[in-house]
């Protein structure tokens, strides 16, 4: 496996961001911060999938011969 270790650093970062999200989701006492909460951790699940999408779609290039053309 061919994996940039920075993917992997922003990867936990935004775990990370993530898991704080739902912690400030669940403690929220007003309605803000409990939505602010949940969309971080939705953007954090959203992101995360994207790297590993990306990965993926860069591993599938390099396999099919080339890079994407167009």
């Amino acid at each position: 496996m061919d994996t940039a270790v920075s993917d992997i650093l922003v990867a936990l970062m935004m775990i990370v961001l993530g898991l704080i999200g739902l912690i400030l989701a669940a403690g929220a006492t007003d309605d803000g911060i409990h939505v602010f909460g949940l969309a971080l951790a939705g953007f954090a699940v959203v992101f995360v999938f994207g790297l590993i999408r990306s990965h993926y779609d860069k591993q599938d290039a390099t396999r099919s011969g080339g890079g994407h053309h167009g």
